[in-house]
């Protein structure tokens, strides 16, 4: 191995260890989210990641800037299950939406601590608005691409498709909360009677 790609190998993997500080930093941060909300100093963090307090200030100047990481983090996982599923071929604007409400059953109920962590950030005025819809922007825009299709196509109601996406989704996240909180199974059945009241509801 020639000088060159010793120093190319050394650089990623500190490329690589960085980015896996950082993500564990992350996960540290929002299981302590999930359980206590903010109450925690940046020495729990430190306990739960297993990565020293001076090493967290080092990627994360401050708490606001730690819990931004964290929307960024959800943020790219929402990102990427519901604009990734976009069917560019579809021409059926009913189709297109009820992919959509069944990738976001699929999304919230795969994981209670993902729903959680998701109501606790979107509720928080720890953060400026102008950044959270910042890196939600890819699924903002996919779905408002998706519901103004489906009304020129008149498919759904004549409403914002903002309002009606923002609507559809709190209203499948509070119906997966309180199933959750009786059982810990969700059949194809009653998912997909969740998604058809969803489609209902916007339905013209």
């Amino acid at each position: 191995m020639t000088l060159q790609e010793q120093t190319q190998t050394a650089d990623d993997t500190t490329s690589e260890q960085q980015s896996d500080k950082r993500v564990r930093i992350l996960r540290a941060t929002e299981t302590l989210i999930v359980r206590y909300g903010l109450e925690f100093p940046m020495s729990r963090i430190a306990r739960e990641s297993g990565i020293a307090v001076g090493s967290i200030y080092n990627y994360f100047p401050s708490k606001s800037a730690l819990v931004l990481g964290v929307y960024q983090h959800l943020a790219s996982q929402i990102n990427a299950a519901f604009v990734a599923t976009d069917d560019a071929g579809s021409d059926d604007p009913k189709a297109m939406v009820m992919a959509y409400i069944h990738s976001y059953i699929e999304f919230f109920w795969a994981d209670a601590d993902r729903a959680i962590l998701f109501e606790y950030l979107t509720n928080l005025p720890m953060i400026e608005t102008p950044e959270v819809a910042e890196v939600f922007k890819p699924l903002r825009d996919y779905n408002r691409a998706i519901f103004t299709f489906a009304q020129e196509q008149g498919v759904l109601k004549s409403f914002a498709p903002r309002s009606m996406a923002g609507f559809v989704g709190g209203g499948i996240r509070n119906a997966l909360k309180w199933h959750r909180a009786t059982q810990n199974h969700l059949s194809d059945e009653q998912k997909d009677n969740i998604a058809q009241m969803s489609w209902a509801s916007i339905a013209a």
